[in-house]
């Protein structure tokens, strides 16, 4: 028995290591056709539908696109729209109703192996919808085989759009993150509970590791802290951190950088999203120096919550933030490089903020209390404004095929 269990490892271990084997991006690019061409494919556009939506997408996922399906299933109550989940994570035994219109939270090179999980009737004379984000201008080779599947797509910023209509001409829609329809509620946790000196102005940088180091650009927001700063102890810097056990290289560089230094705190406690926007709530000033955004959920959510945002004044969140609302870092555009090799594309473009400048409106915002609750205040109107379910509304108003009465 034990011969016969090491001989049923060894077979069952050697494809695996030699998959690993290969690089990673003709992996990548094996796996991705390998699964569009067994994944079912919607049909023609149904000529009728049912209201409502069906979602599938990451609802138990602490990411982006997990997120987008949580806003958009509960814009969708909010609405008095039917709407059902589907989880990427499990396979459906009750299909939704006839006609009613699928939108898959799942990026195009990921679609096929989506909906592989998921009953091949799924499909069957339903309109399909790929939400999809992407955080650079143009969009790489691997993206064009999630075309097949879909017969729309929305993205959640006029950015992104523009890098994917020329994929898609004339069937890409905008229809951003309904946050003001379900905007943060947090906890009740106060600083005291974070451990946060009580008459300090902090500063609040948050990202996932897993959503690219390069990206996120978090060296970039303590030059900007130091540079504005240095070693004062009524100023803080909290790093809130998620994703540090998958990347712990990353993890490392930016703990080097932060050592030795006692007003930055690395916040790695794993949290509810309540206790997450009560941090939000309790910080004076939000910071993100990222090099591109698709939106921007933590700078959003942060003006909902009247906190004073610095960002770079660049991509995605520009369709929620100007001048009036938010401290707007320039930036020179640079080749995109991303070491983990996602966040690249042909002729990829992205930001390098200009962290002088950064450093300059911290010091203001920090040092001139009424202009920081004056920015928050307009902050939080003008994403009120920006960010209703409105557009969600007008998108399911707008797909093809008629309703029931």
């Amino acid at each position: 028995m034990a011969t016969l269990s090491g001989a049923a490892e060894f077979a069952l271990s050697w494809p695996h290591r030699l998959w690993r084997g290969l690089p990673r991006g003709p992996r990548r690019a094996l796996l991705n056709h390998a699964t569009a061409a067994l994944a079912p494919r919607p049909g023609a556009v149904p000529a009728r539908r049912a209201p409502g939506l069906v979602i599938l997408g990451a609802f138990d996922h602490a990411s982006g696109l997990g997120e987008g399906a949580r806003l958009m299933a509960a814009a969708l109550t909010g609405l008095g729209l039917p709407c059902q989940r589907l989880r990427t994570g499990g396979q459906t035994h009750a299909l939704p109703p006839p006609g009613m219109p699928l939108v898959v939270h799942v990026n195009a090179p990921h679609m096929a192996a989506a909906l592989l999980r998921q009953p091949r009737a799924l499909m069957r004379e339903r309109l399909v919808v790929g939400y999809w984000a992407w955080e650079l201008p143009t969009v790489p080779p691997s993206w064009h085989t999630g075309l097949r599947f879909v017969h729309q797509v929305w993205v959640p910023s006029r950015f992104t759009a523009a890098a994917l209509e020329p994929l898609l001409p004339g069937r890409v829609r905008r229809v951003p993150h309904p946050l003001a329809a379900c905007p943060p509620v947090p906890s009740g946790l106060t600083r005291a509970d974070f451990g946060w000196p009580d008459r300090a102005v902090v500063v609040l940088v948050s990202m996932n590791l897993a959503s690219s180091f390069e990206r996120k650009n978090p060296l970039a927001a303590v030059a900007a802290f130091r540079s504005a700063f240095g070693d004062r102890p009524d100023r803080l810097l909290v790093l809130k951190l998620s994703g540090m056990g998958h990347f712990p290289a990353d993890f490392a560089r930016l703990s080097a950088a932060v050592a030795g230094n006692a007003n930055i705190v690395l916040e790695t406690r794993m949290l509810p999203s309540h206790d997450v926007h009560a941090m939000t709530r309790a910080a004076d000033i939000v910071l993100s120096l990222h090099r591109a955004e698709g939106f921007g959920l933590v700078p959003a959510e942060a003006m909902l919550l009247e906190r004073a945002v610095v960002a770079t004044g660049w991509s995605g969140n520009m369709d929620f933030m100007d001048e009036t609302s938010a401290a707007l870092v320039g930036y020179n555009l640079v080749p995109a490089r991303d070491p983990r090799g996602v966040f690249e594309a042909p002729g990829a473009v992205w930001a390098d903020p200009d962290v002088a400048e950064a450093a300059t409106a911290l010091r203001h915002l920090a040092d001139d209390p009424a202009a920081r609750q004056a920015l928050g205040r307009a902050a939080r109107a003008h994403a009120t404004r920006m960010l209703g379910a409105e557009t969600l509304a007008a998108a399911i108003t707008g797909l093809p095929g008629s309703v029931p009465p």
